[in-house]
């Protein structure tokens, strides 16, 4: 999973249903390390992604918001003072600045309402004359995202998505995620 997230310059989040403990993060670390190191290699990338540890889905919002604050104050904001740089909150490589900026946001879903990818890139597509070019794509953990992690989304201009009728696991599901995108933004 890192090594295909790597090659797409993803992130990971932790949901309220991950369990991943501080230890077990911390020993991770160091595997997701020399992954990322023979992903760059294998894919020909001349530089090494930044690894962060994953982050709760809340924290995540509450950088994005505060980095939207500082951007609408300053149109150059220096890395070092920017909050997605900030020890606290490690989700994100290489957005900084851009963060804010994503064309579409999408959250997996489980709930009926959702609609599939491919409908809402080619919505996108129709009402903007463009693909997007960049995509927040949120993937939740096994048993989806609870009901407040979904609300709290929305509230941040996520449309909820299903990957079609069969349930993936999560790994399944960002590399499809991953693939789709891809493919759709790159024709």
């Amino acid at each position: 999973m890192t090594e295909v997230a790597r090659s797409k310059n993803a992130a990971s989040a932790l949901s309220d249903h991950s369990g991943t403990g501080d230890s077990e993060r911390k020993k991770n670390g160091v595997d997701r390390a020399q992954i990322a190191i023979e992903t760059a290699k294998q894919c020909g990338q001349n530089w090494l992604p930044r690894l962060h540890m994953p982050g709760k889905l809340a924290d995540f919002f509450d950088a994005v918001e505060a980095e939207a604050a500082l951007s609408d104050r300053r149109t150059d904001v220096s890395p070092a003072e920017s909050p997605m740089s900030q020890p606290s909150f490690e989700t994100l490589p290489e957005l900084q600045k851009d963060i804010v900026q994503f064309d579409l946001r999408l959250i997996g879903s489980l709930q009926p309402d959702a609609q599939h990818l491919k409908k809402i890139l080619a919505d996108y597509s129709s009402e903007h004359q463009h693909r997007p070019q960049s995509v927040l794509m949120l993937i939740g953990p096994e048993g989806d995202f609870t009901p407040a992690e979904l609300a709290l989304a929305r509230r941040h201009g996520c449309q909820p998505i299903t990957l079609g009728p069969i349930i993936l696991r999560v790994e399944t599901a960002a590399i499809y995620c991953l693939s789709v995108l891809s493919y759709e933004l790159l024709m």
